[in-house]
C-alpha cells in the first residue's frame, strides 16, 4: 500500500524550480509474498479454466477476474442492465501490466464480464506485450479448451524431413511450400510457436 497524492510536485512559478517533489512512499506490505503468490496462481486458473478464459494469451502467463454486477435504481435490481468488468494482468508469476475494464450495461450481448470485458483486456494486453517488449514467460498452465472455442497448439519441428513426412506430421494444419527440393529447410511459423488448428504453415524445400 502506498500513500495517495493529489500533487505531483511543487513548482516556483517564476523560475521553474521544484520546490517540493513528492514520491511514492510506501505505507505497508498489506499481505505477504506467500499469500500474493497463491492468489496470482489462483487468478491464473480462472483464465486458463474457467471464467477468465477468453482473455488467455497464447505462451503467456495471464491471470484475471470477471465481474458481472446487475445495476440497482431507486432501491430495486434493475432488468437486464449491468456493468461487466475484468481486470487481467501478465505474465502472471512476476506481473509486469494490469489492466481493468468496465462496460456499463451494453447492448445486444451476453451479459457476462469473461464474454464481453475479457476479450477486451486480452487485445489491450496483447499490445502492451509488444509494446513493452515483455519476454514469454517459463512454466504457466495450459488451456482447456472447450468444443466451441478455437484451438491452439505448439508446431512440432518439421525441418530435416521430406515433404510427405512433413505433411503426416502437419496433417491438422494448411501447408504451403516453396523450392525444388525434397527436404524441409525451414518453416514459418517456426516450431514450438503456438498455432491455431488449420491455419497456415508455409515450408521451404531444398536438397
Amino acid at each position: 500500500m502506498y500513500k495517495p497524492y493529489i500533487v505531483d510536485s511543487i513548482v516556483e512559478p517564476e523560475t521553474g524550480e521544484i520546490i517540493q517533489k513528492f514520491e511514492p512512499t510506501k505505507v505497508r506490505s498489506v499481505i505477504s509474498s506467500n499469500t500474493s503468490e497463491e492468489v496470482r496462481l489462483i487468478l491464473e486458473k480462472v483464465v486458463a479454466y474457467g471464467t477468465g478464459r477468453n482473455a488467455f494469451i497464447e505462451d503467456y502467463r495471464v491471470g484475471g477476474k470477471t465481474g458481472t454486477a446487475q445495476k440497482v435504481n431507486n432501491g430495486a435490481y434493475m432488468v437486464g442492465n449491468y456493468i461487466l468488468s475484468f481486470i487481467g494482468f501478465l505474465p502472471a508469476n512476476d506481473p509486469k501490466v494490469i489492466v481493468y475494464v468496465a462496460v456499463d450495461n451494453p447492448k445486444g450481448i451476453t451479459q457476462y464480464g469473461g464474454t464481453v470485458s475479457a476479450p477486451i483486456v486480452k487485445a489491450i494486453l496483447t499490445d502492451a506485450i509488444s509494446a513493452l517488449d515483455i519476454e514469454k514467460p517459463s512454466g504457466g498452465l495450459e488451456k482447456e479448451y472447450q468444443w466451441y472455442e478455437k484451438e491452439y497448439i505448439k508446431l512440432p519441428n518439421v525441418v530435416g524431413m521430406t515433404l510427405d513426412e512433413a505433411k503426416k506430421v502437419l496433417s491438422d494444419f494448411t501447408i504451403e511450400y516453396t523450392g525444388s527440393g525434397k527436404v524441409v529447410k525451414s518453416m514459418s511459423p517456426s516450431s514450438g510457436t503456438s498455432v491455431m488448428l488449420g491455419s497456415k504453415v508455409r515450408l521451404m524445400l531444398g536438397n
